[in-house]
Order: structure tokens, then sequence, then C-alpha cells
């Protein structure tokens, strides 16, 4: 299972690298015009990965990864609805700078957390790394959950327009779905998740970070 876990998380380091190290490249060379069209440009390898990384899940279930669900699944779940449902739907919020962004600092916080997952793994452990790995979240996890919810702001005058999502549902239920009603709510609810998480992550840096586990993990 190690082998399997070093080249799933191989495979995810690659792909945010390339991400990662696309944007800062496109950013040096065409400067802000080159935030314009970054979904364009990296979409399609984010999507994949965002993907892939919901087999994470599967890992906690099967006590291959050490994990605890309920916060990785509000990680994931967050990403896949901001990606897929808000900006991949529409086309219009895809050219926004917010997506620049948030982009930037995922895979900020991916790129870290990828190369510390796949050597650890392997069973190599850098005080340095260890440190970044479960310190860099304090500026970054907060900044992305504002860019998250700027995203969902930025959308909802397209989903009110064109009418994305909403429904009406047939008789007899006679139910209107109204989907910005809906995005409103999980906006209240993404900072709700963010205490969650941020309570989580804090306990995970704690308990890492502590002076008789890093000697442990040296010895």
């Amino acid at each position: 299972m190690n082998t399997y876990l070093f080249i799933y998380y191989l495979i995810q380091f690659c792909g945010h690298s390339w991400i990662f190290t696309n944007m800062i490249i496109r950013f040096l060379s065409f400067g802000k015009d080159s935030l314009a069209d970054t979904f364009y440009s990296i979409g399609l390898v984010m999507r994949l990965c965002q993907s892939l990384s919901i087999l994470e899940l599967l890992h906690i279930l099967v006590g291959i990864e050490e994990n605890r669900f309920l916060p990785r699944f509000l990680q994931i779940t967050e990403r896949i609805i901001i990606l897929f449902v808000v900006i991949t739907s529409q086309e219009e919020v895809q050219g926004k700078y917010i997506v620049c962004v948030l982009f930037f600092l995922w895979n900020l916080l991916d790129v870290v957390r990828y190369t510390y997952c796949m050597l650890s793994v392997s069973g190599t452990y850098y005080g340095a790394l260890t440190w970044l790995n479960y310190t860099l979240w304090i500026p970054v996890y907060p900044l992305s959950v504002l860019a998250k919810a700027f995203a969902i702001y930025e959308s909802l005058p397209y989903f009110e327009s064109f009418g994305t999502y909403s429904t009406k549902l047939p008789f007899p239920v006679a139910l209107s779905i109204y989907f910005p009603y809906i995005l409103k709510l999980y906006l209240a609810m993404l900072f709700v998740g963010m205490f969650f998480i941020t309570r989580y992550l804090c306990s995970e840096r704690k308990a890492h970070l502590g002076a008789s586990y890093i000697k442990e993990k040296r010895s």
C-alpha cells in the first residue's frame, strides 16, 4: 500500500507542481494579461487533480491513510463545489482574477502537502518540511476561504441572469429551486466549515510539531 500511496502522491505532486510553475512563468512572462486566462490554460489539469483527490476519502475509509474523514471530506467537497459548480459552469467567472488567486493558493498548499506526504510514505522526514506543511495553512487557508467566498459572490449575478441549475419540480410537488439562494446559504456554511477545519488543522499542527513526535520520527 505504501507503493500505491507514493505513486498517488507523486501524481498529485507532479500535477500541482505543473500548475503552480505554469502560473508563475505565465505571470512573469505576460504580467496581468496572464490572470484573465488562467482557467483556460490550467483548468483541465486542475479539474483532473481535484477529481483525483476524491480517492483520498476512500483511502481514509479503508484505513490506508491516517486522517480524519469529516475534515478531509469538507476540504475536498469545498473545492469540488467551487471548481465544478461555480467556476466551470459559468464561462464569465472563468476569466475573473479571483480564479487565478484561488488556484495559486490551492496549489501553494498542495505542492507542500503532497511533497510531505510523498516523502513521509517513504519514511523520509525533514524538520523544515514538516514545519512548513503544518504551518503554511495558517495564512493561506483563511485567504483561500475568502477567495472562495468572493468567487461565489462574483458568480451570483450570472446564476441569476442565466438561471443555471435553477429549476421547477413537476406536479404534484410544485417546488421551485432557485440556485442563487442555495449558493448564498452555502456561502454562510463555508465560514462555519472554516471554523471546524481550522480547529482540526490546529490540533494536527500541535500533534505533529510536538518535540516528542519529531524526535520519534528522527530516531
